[in-house]
């Protein structure tokens, strides 16, 4: 495998230079801040990364008040004691996006977020503790107890949270097999994935960074070599 090194100067080459390509990297995950997410926090952004796949993002950002009202601030509590006439209302309201099984997944995901911080305490000390070492078993755990959780869109609702892990972008699995990884061009396996933490988690011990930052270097450093402005306005997308 090729040393995280080499991967390293060559985003700094395509980025500018050291200076310009630490400008680009996200800063290091607080697990502090992390536990103190409340859980209606983590409920609405497991929402927004479920309506946001498959959709665009825009559309969500714009309607996204509406959805916290309409969801009554993704309170867990409240929301599971909901009748099933309060999610058929839904079906109709256009202050959100009217997909059926996205709404649903809603009500399944409040009532995984309550048991889970019955559990913990609360569901951001649950992730909190959790090693990135092993961000498979979590992602794992989001898809067969979570709704609608499962592949990126759990990666990306872990990055957005602030939890340091990996994300396995285009650019990322373009990194990866350049750097002699062999897994394919789209990661779903468990096979798959089982190679990509255990690359992250050589290169982790390799620089001492966080993983999301190792995700950032990984993306920049292949492909289509977007501007700062374009990075930024991917929200964190580009790996």
């Amino acid at each position: 495998m090729t040393s995280f090194k080499t991967i390293r100067a060559r985003a700094e080459k395509r980025k500018g230079g050291p200076k310009a390509l630490a400008r680009l990297l996200p800063p290091k995950p607080d697990p502090k801040a992390l536990a103190k997410l409340g859980d209606d926090r983590i409920l609405a952004e497991m929402t927004r990364r479920a309506f946001s796949a498959g959709f665009a993002w825009s559309v969500i950002e714009a309607k996204w008040p509406g959805f916290e009202t309409a969801f009554l601030g993704f309170k867990p509590g409240p929301l599971t004691l909901q009748p099933d006439d309060f999610w058929d209302a839904l079906m109709k309201d256009t202050r959100i996006v009217r997909n059926g099984a996205k709404i649903m997944s809603v009500r399944a995901n409040a009532g995984f977020v309550r048991d889970i911080a019955r559990e913990h305490g609360s569901f951001g000390k649950f992730l909190a503790k959790w090693p990135s070492s092993d961000e498979t078993g979590l992602l794992e755990l989001l898809s067969k107890r979570g709704s609608r959780l499962g592949g990126n869109t759990g990666q990306m609702m872990l990055r957005f949270l602030g939890w340091d892990g990996f994300v396995t972008s285009r650019d990322v699995v373009l990194c990866l097999r350049d750097a002699g990884l062999d897994i394919a061009e789209t990661v779903t396996s468990k096979r798959d994935l089982a190679k990509v933490q255990a690359q992250f988690n050589a290169w982790a011990e390799e620089t001492g960074l966080p993983f999301v930052q190792i995700s950032r270097i990984c993306a920049m450093s292949i492909g289509e070599n977007y501007t700062a402005d374009k990075l930024a306005s991917m929200l964190g997308a580009d790996d």
